[in-house]
């Protein structure tokens, strides 16, 4: 079994939960994700199954979209709505010009600091773990990339889209806009619609996972140049070694390029190398 399955995730359940049902329903304990999800969140999980969990490292790394509820005037020490009440402030009334104030403070490259109950870890223990002790943890600020924002006042609830680089926390986003508005907020509902090209749209409900829903393995790296082998080099390829070949079509931006054999069947990841008239070095074989 070799493939790539989109899971929309219910709420309460964490990722591991989906790992767990998806290893039961496809019997295969050779699964991993691609990003989790808090117990709090749902929407699109992205699992990989067989040698395509060799591939999770490219999903990792792409941009993700999500739909948000702040609730504001209330502040947690979760930054969201399953943690304790730290304080209640009243909500004030929000034009659309700070609104757009807001919007431009939080866009572009911004810096924030994780939520206290995070899974980074600190002396070897994570952060959740410090802080479920009462221990204040003293977490490094962080850069990441806000690309798309919208946001939408509905009375005491602050609606969110976002766009952003893999790493973000939208707990800390709806804390520090909750912040900048004056009245403190928590994350109350959140949806991740997107990863890279996925859409939750094209996922499955975890109770409806099977091998027929996987994916083929390389859908997961579409963006990467496509390079066909010959007869003659798929072995040498198969056995680790570099060969020369052709890009289809236009040249790769990126270094890397996903490979195939004279029959369309997917063999891997490959470096491209353009000296020499082109040449492949494998990078991560997935048959042979």
């Amino acid at each position: 079994m070799n493939g790539i399955l989109l899971v929309d995730k219910p709420q309460r359940l964490t990722s591991h939960d989906v790992v767990a049902r998806a290893r039961r329903t496809l019997n295969t304990r050779a699964i991993g994700h691609s990003g989790t999800l808090d117990p709090l969140a749902t929407g699109l999980l992205i699992l990989c199954i067989g040698p395509a969990t060799r591939l999770s490292e490219y999903l990792l790394g792409q941009d993700k979209r999500y739909v948000a509820t702040i609730t504001l005037g209330i502040s947690t020490n979760t930054d969201d709505s399953d943690g304790e009440i730290l304080a209640q402030r009243p909500v004030p009334n929000t034009s659309a010009a700070q609104l757009t104030y807001i919007k431009q403070q939080f866009s572009g490259l911004i810096s924030q600091i994780p939520p206290q109950f995070s899974a980074i870890k600190r002396n070897g223990q994570h952060a959740y773990v410090l802080a479920r002790k009462g221990e204040q943890v003293a977490l490094e600020a962080r850069q990441v990339t806000v690309s798309e924002l919208e946001l939408r006042i509905e009375g005491d609830y602050l609606q969110m889209a976002v766009r952003c680089t893999s790493g973000t926390y939208i707990r800390s986003l709806a804390r520090d806009i909750g912040e900048q508005l004056g009245c403190g907020g928590h994350l109350s509902m959140l949806r991740r619609t997107h990863i890279g090209p996925f859409s939750v749209d094209e996922a499955t409900p975890i109770d409806q996972i099977s091998p027929a829903k996987l994916l083929p393995a390389d859908r997961a790296v579409q963006s990467f140049a496509k390079v066909q082998l010959s007869s003659a080099t798929t072995p040498r390829f198969l056995l680790g070694q570099s060969v020369l070949a052709s890009i289809i079509g236009d040249s790769p931006q990126a270094r890397f390029c996903r490979v195939y054999d004279t029959w369309d069947a997917f063999l891997g990841i490959g470096q491209w190398l353009p000296e020499n008239g082109g040449t492949v070095k494998p990078v991560k074989v997935l048959t042979g």
